[in-house]
């Protein structure tokens, strides 16, 4: 008994650290849950100046990135937690145990709770049914883990080694399946890289248009390269391809229409709408959203038309 006194302490750490990485593997869980039916069950009711794909893989990739740093903290404190009862059956019996099993049983009916009346105000605000019965569903599963595993615990009976085994290794499943489908829905780090690297490049090529606009808009005709863009436009550095730090190709093709390209490493298409493009300061009709980026994987050219009656030059003063 003297050597459980010993450990007393240790165990309240522990068993205080596994409420706090079962709450964070739960909420986690649940997040991920919640986006893939958002990604693969779209909604006409979702927003249109957002892109959804993109707004949803956002939140899987930090998502991921917690279930794949907590979980495994608290299936190891789980395990040394459960070879420790079974080491000293005596522990079992402890009052402050069972007080903080009850404590974690508080904290993840909680969080259960809690996603639930989200669930259901999404539904009484007009959610698909498809959605709300799957978002129901997957509440459950994560409740009757957590539940079954600490009532399990409460109970005064040894647990049954070899239905603990096959608990854990169930969990461990679908907690993989998880982390694999997120990593299946939002992309490998090795291709998100290449995602980012193509957005930089938009994102400079839109940088360039709107400077090759002003130029426009000041002289009343479009630069004949970068280099007379770039000594017209002051204070303003030219975006570079930061790959291989060569410029970008920019080609006059008419009184009002050039054209600008790039070497990209991925393909885009608008219909995915999972890529984060800004959008323009110049409005419709002579830019319109991301769409105007579609591109393939390798060399693209976007060509642009100057609209002269919505993007009048200033008048020259006499």
């Amino acid at each position: 008994m003297e050597n459980v006194h010993k450990t007393l302490p240790r165990d309240v750490f522990l068993y205080l650290l596994s409420i706090v990485t079962l709450a964070a593997s739960a909420i986690s869980a649940g997040v991920l849950l919640f986006q893939y039916i958002n990604i693969y069950i779209p909604d006409i009711l979702q927003s249109e100046y957002q892109p959804p794909a993109f707004y949803y893989k956002d939140i899987v990739r930090n998502t991921l990135a917690v279930l794949i740093v907590v979980f495994p903290v608290y299936a190891l404190i789980l395990r040394f937690l459960s070879k420790d009862i079974a080491k000293n059956p005596e522990k079992r019996e402890l009052r402050i145990r069972k007080w903080l099993l009850y404590l974690t049983l508080f904290v993840a009916a909680l969080v259960i709770i809690g996603d639930m009346v989200a669930v259901l105000r999404g539904f009484l605000q007009g959610e698909l049914t498809s959605r709300f019965i799957l978002k129901s569903g997957s509440i459950l599963l994560i409740a009757a883990f957590v539940f079954f595993y600490y009532f399990k615990q409460l109970k005064d009976t040894e647990i049954s080694p070899a239905l603990m085994k096959i608990f854990s290794r169930m969990m461990i499943a679908v907690v993989g399946a998880i982390v694999v489908f997120g990593f299946y829905t939002a992309g490998l780090p090795q291709s998100q890289r290449l995602v980012r690297l193509d957005e930089q490049k938009i994102s400079a090529l839109q940088t360039i248009q709107n400077q090759v606009i002003e130029f426009w808009r000041a002289k009343n005709r479009l630069p004949l390269n970068l280099e007379e863009l770039k000594s017209a436009t002051l204070g303003i550095t030219i975006p570079v391809d930061t790959q291989t730090d060569l410029p970008y190709q920019y080609l006059v093709l008419g009184n009002l229409k050039f054209k600008l390209c790039a070497d990209f490493e991925t393909s885009f298409n608008v219909e995915t709408k999972d890529r984060a493009i800004s959008v323009s300061a110049y409005p419709d009709p002579y830019y319109s959203g991301y769409q105007y980026w579609q591109h393939e994987i390798g060399d693209t050219c976007f060509e642009r038309t100057i609209d002269s009656q919505r993007l009048n030059p200033p008048v020259p003063k006499r």
